[in-house]
């Protein structure tokens, strides 16, 4: 929420009180006495009989006096005198937790010495900016317009001077213009987010390149940007952009395509998802190609867009991977066309994954999750949630994985997923008796064939374990077929069993 500063100008910095209006004077009747009113009668008549004046209301509003001199100015004196660290401390603590706008703002207009604490440059290290005048998209006013400019160039200017990370949220109009604005006036910018916004041109990329030489993390999610610059951003500036975060459009491919062309040899952190409305989602990605363009890719997420893995050419059939990946996420709530082998091209040098998120991927069978090269992965999902069981590729070889990972697994997601009844058994025995059986922090078995037998071992065992979810076992008695939240629900689970 923005909210517009209006005791600061563009000369002066400082908060200035307001000032008090005049008294209203009483009024004249004809023969030159004051009008009285009711209560001020009835005041005078019970004077008279108890003898003592009543209070005036001047002195009813009046606070009483502390010391020597009166409330006011104590509490002048302890605006003055209270330091002003003290202060700031305070602030960051409640910027951390809810951010600087309109927090800042506000608290600036309290008094001289809270404006000089919200002016420290410290707490205005991160800002989020978000419509308040009118609902996004609505007409505005050229009054409206004007004070929207003023206020960001304001910010800018004196609030801006050591931005980190801004975020702009819901802005239809005006987008270009706070780009340019934070482009002149915020050259330590590291990180611009864009969310449900509208209207950036490429002219406002070659902006914010320019002006901000330190920006290395760009997220344009769920906005529509002008993608034939955001294209020639990336191939000019992407050398410093280490963290991307794209939605689906129908020239992703366009942004995909110049990636794997080596535009962004910094790239950590990719990112890939899609609108709620969106339904099918198929974006080509050639492996190979992304694998030279991003040696140092650590995060690679594509969130329910389907991935079509695409040939590679002559040159780029040989690479060498993703050796720093650690997280991989090819989630997807539609069909999945990544195989075994697309995977092992994927993964055949990450020996540092740590997260695989591959729900949906019905194509995928354990034998070849057996053969990936990583031996420390912490968290797999692989939850089936629209997945017919005749679009499985295997029904078998669970125990594989859990035999492989027993040490290091701590989450677990096999929901849907139609694996008999004894090789789940198998399967939870060795994660109960393996040597990191206490790691296991959250197991997802909804919709399996898991027996109350099958599942004994691994309560008991695994004394770490906070979340399990039972949801739609038919092989369970009733009453037990719920997700469990806590420790304590596991305990009470396991002594009905």
């Amino acid at each position: 929420m923005l909210l517009i500063i209006s005791n600061v100008n563009q000369y002066d910095s400082k908060w200035v009180p307001a000032k008090r209006a005049a008294k209203k004077k009483k009024k004249v009747t004809k023969r030159g006495k004051s009008k009285v009113s009711g209560g001020q009668r009835k005041a005078q008549k019970s004077t008279s009989k108890t003898g003592c004046k009543p209070p005036l209301q001047e002195e009813v509003n009046k606070p009483a006096a502390c010391g020597s001199g009166g409330a006011s100015e104590h509490y002048d004196r302890w605006g003055q005198t209270m330091p002003v660290e003290i202060l700031v401390k305070i602030f960051r603590l409640v910027v951390n937790q809810n951010g600087a706008i309109p927090f800042l703002c506000r608290v600036s207009q309290v008094c001289q010495l809270w404006n000089s604490a919200a002016a420290t440059p410290f707490l205005w290290q991160s800002a989020t900016i978000s419509h308040c005048w009118i609902e996004p998209g609505k007409t505005q006013l050229p009054k409206t317009e004007l004070r929207i400019k003023n206020t960001v160039r304001w910010l800018a200017e004196n609030r801006f001077s050591q931005l980190r990370e801004l975020s702009i949220c819901h802005w239809k109009h005006h987008v270009n213009y706070v780009v340019e604005v934070i482009s002149q006036f915020c050259s330590l910018l590291t990180s611009l987010k864009l969310t449900y916004c509208a209207g950036m041109s490429g002219e406002a990329f070659q902006n914010l390149g320019a002006g901000c030489p330190l920006l290395e993390s760009l997220n344009v999610q769920y906005s529509e940007v002008q993608m034939e610059g955001f294209v020639n951003f990336l191939e000019t500036y992407g050398s410093r952009i280490k963290t991307l975060q794209v939605t689906y459009g129908l020239k992703s491919d366009k942004t995909l395509s110049a990636i794997s062309k080596g535009c962004c040899p910094e790239l950590k952190l990719l990112e890939i998802n899609t609108k709620l409305d969106s339904g099918f989602c198929q974006l080509p990605v050639c492996i190979q190609a992304l694998q030279n363009g991003c040696p140092k890719l650590q995060v690679f997420r594509m969130l329910n867009v389907t991935l079509l893995p695409k040939m590679a050419r002559r040159g780029a059939s040989c690479t060498s991977g993703f050796p720093q990946l650690e997280e991989l996420c090819l989630a997807t709530s539609s069909v999945s066309f990544v195989k075994d082998e697309d995977l092992r091209t994927l993964l055949h040098s990450s020996l540092r994954l740590r997260v695989l998120d591959i729900r949906g991927c019905c194509r995928i069978t354990p034998t070849g999750l057996s053969t990936l090269p990583c031996r420390d992965l912490e968290c797999l999902y692989w939850g089936l949630y629209y997945s017919n069981d005749c679009m499985t590729a295997s029904k078998k070889g669970i125990h594989l994985l859990t035999k492989k990972w027993n040490c290091t697994l701590r989450e677990l997601d096999l929901a849907g997923q139609p694996f008999s009844s004894e090789d789940l058994e198998i399967a939870m025995a060795n994660l109960a008796f393996g040597e990191g059986c206490g790691v296991l922090k959250s197991l997802n078995l909804c919709g399996t064939k898991i027996s109350a037998s099958a599942l004994r071992p691994v309560l008991l065992q695994c004394s770490e374990l906070s979340y399990l979810n039972l949801s739609s076992c038919r092989y369970l008695p009733r009453g037990l077929k719920k997700v469990y939240r806590s420790q304590a629900d596991i305990h009470q689970l396991l002594d009905n069993l």
